[in-house]
């Protein structure tokens, strides 16, 4: 109950200035979107370039570490420049709703922060910032911090085994343990003007006896921020039936105007629960009842008004697109190691029957090499999981590794060849994604052999190539320029710069701006592995190229109910299940 009851207080004061705040939040989305993200993607984007690196991953970090120390030492630099843009966010934004408004002594304010603020602090703030993002959520959503999180498929893969599971919820409840106890840092060392270490010995002793304020409060918010969201949803979708009865000129530009007002709504709901839950953490940090009086400055509102005025425009033509399906554009489908919701056992020719019979464009597989340097298919390097074989398959002739029985979900399925996989895919008259799995113990010539044994039979039947190992991408491309060959990538830090055709990207990490980069350059963008409808009909919103999932029949329904020529309303309900409430 105390909880609501700060709650209505700080709307209160939101309502009284919702104004000013729409012009705080705004101005320092505008900045994150087209000055803050651009310039640090175009700096990573350069440096590598100077480099000779494609890309940042897991399997290029230790040759950037040690045989490129100007280009690890620059990267560290941005990054440390990366953390001082979101904490002097952060800090400017605390510090101009605690002054209501008043720029000028903001500033000052946190030209005092900054004499207190160390180089050492940037590590601390590292720490602190992947702490709270599951606070910063709520508290502020910002595309800087989006990125500091866990990929999906990293979680998708500890749940598949109880053990992992169990250290991936413990990972969890001590990482939002930590976050609550240091929850109050960075407000502390913008108001107390102290340095990040002093800040969070002062969070934990104020959280000891503030947590239970503190996550009801939250707790609440959130749950209030929900329901908004749904009745916002819901009186939209009502809303839009009613409309689609009128004549269909008619109907569309109700439609467009309803599907505006919602969004604009969304996002001032957003702007709200932003507001509400600094006005809570100055509070707290500072012990004040009541702010001072707002300040107005018409010199930066008017600005702020003309670029929402121009967003809603700009966002109304494009809701005339996707509503009246102009601009939709089916994805290509493809079935993830060739099975469709666990059919089979991965990567073997009985799964690829079953699943060839759901008709997706491309059956994504996996090939090491052997041996005796042919080639054989198996996503992982070591045969245990699925064979029971403590072996890697490089140490085994593909004769030895035909022999052996893979098992997975209650299914069976012999270990094939690439040959073999290939003489079945042709009889389905199935087009084949093919994974060149590389590791340090592979023959020197192993993408040469690929392409002489297979180039051929590639182009002839329409395949495509992929592979984490870029040098891999480079080199298959200049051996069969030809064939289309995508990089695949875990996540982005840059621009597309490449000599892929296109991209693989991981979908939890994928923005649309990449995607707007890599068409750009004529690259197709696919995205992985995408289970779930939500994010399969976001991911087609943003335009991706190709859907790679374990669940071709789900993905196959999906993009039927995601183009199918429905009323508006259903056009409607299909964005807001593209982007869940607060998501």
């Amino acid at each position: 109950m105390k909880a609501i009851n700060e709650i209505k207080n700080f709307s209160a004061e939101f309502k009284q200035n919702w104004l000013q705040y729409l012009v705080l939040f705004t101005g320092i989305s505008v900045l994150n979107q087209f000055v803050f993200i651009p310039f640090f993607r175009y700096i990573t984007t350069f440096v590598l370039q100077k480099g000779a690196i494609p890309f940042v991953s897991l399997s290029n970090l230790e040759i950037i570490l040690t045989k490129h120390p100007f280009v690890a030492l620059a990267l560290l630099i941005e990054l440390a420049a990366l953390l001082f843009v979101i904490y002097s966010q952060f800090a400017l934004l605390i510090l101009v709703i605690k002054n209501q408004f008043d720029l000028k002594e903001s500033l000052i304010e946190y030209g005092q922060c900054l004499k207190h603020f160390r180089l050492g602090s940037l590590l601390l703030l590292a720490i602190y910032f992947l702490l709270i993002v599951p606070f910063a959520n709520i508290v502020f959503r910002t595309p800087l911090l989006a990125k500091l999180k866990i990929p999906q498929f990293i979680v998708d893969y500890m749940t598949r085994d109880w053990i992992l599971l169990t250290a991936l919820v413990v990972f969890y409840v001590v990482i939002f343990i930590l976050a609550l106890r240091f929850l109050f840092t960075l407000p502390i060392m913008v108001l107390d003007k102290t340095t990040t270490r002093e800040a969070m010995k002062k969070s934990a002793s104020l959280m000891k006896k503030s947590w239970r304020k503190v996550l009801g409060f939250f707790i609440t918010l959130e749950i209030i921020a929900i329901l908004a969201m749904v009745i916002n949803s819901v009186l939209a979708y009502l809303l839009q039936l009613l409309w689609d009865i009128f004549p269909r000129k008619l109907a569309l530009i109700l439609a467009t105007i309803n599907l505006s007002l919602f969004q604009v709504i969304s996002e001032l709901l957003l702007i709200w629960t932003s507001a509400i839950s600094l006005l809570f953490l100055i509070k707290i940090t500072t012990k004040e009842e009541k702010l001072p009086n707002a300040s107005h400055n018409k010199a930066i509102v008017t600005p702020i008004m003309i670029i929402w005025i121009f967003a809603i425009i700009v966002n109304g033509v494009e809701n005339v697109f996707y509503l009246t399906g102009i601009d939709d554009h089916a994805p290509v489908t493809i079935s993830h190691r060739g099975v469709n919701d666990k059919n089979g056992v991965q990567n073997t020719i009985e799964a690829l029957k079953k699943t060839a019979k759901f008709k997706p464009d491309y059956v994504e597989i996996d090939v090491h090499e052997t041996k005796d340097n042919q080639f054989i298919i198996m996503h992982d390097e070591n045969l245990k999981k699925l064979t029971g074989v403590d072996k890697e398959s490089k140490y085994l002739t593909v004769k030895q590794l035909t022999q052996l029985t893979a098992k997975e979900d209650g299914h069976r399925g012999k270990v094939v060849s690439l040959d073999q996989y290939i003489k079945a895919a042709e009889k389905l008259k199935q087009k084949l994604l093919i994974e060149i799995k590389t590791t340090q113990h592979d023959s020197k010539n192993f993408v040469a052999n690929f392409n002489k044994k297979y180039g051929q039979t590639i182009l002839k039947n329409k395949y495509q190539v992929q592979s984490l190992d870029y040098t891999a991408v480079k080199k298959m491309h200049q051996l069969n320029s030809k064939i289309p060959v995508l990089y695949i990538q875990p996540y982005n830090l840059t621009y597309p710069r490449s000599a892929a055709a296109g991209y693989s990207m991981e979908y939890s990490t994928l923005s649309s701006d990449f995607i707007w980069q890599a068409h750009l350059q004529n690259h197709v963008v696919y995205a992985w592995t995408v289970n779930n409808t939500a994010e399969m009909k976001k991911m087609m919103y943003e335009h991706v190229d190709g859907l790679i999932t374990d669940d071709v029949a789900k993905l196959n329904t999906t993009i039927e109910d995601f183009e199918g020529r429905k009323s508006y309303a259903e056009r409607l309900l299909n964005y807001m299940t593209a982007f869940p409430i607060l998501d």
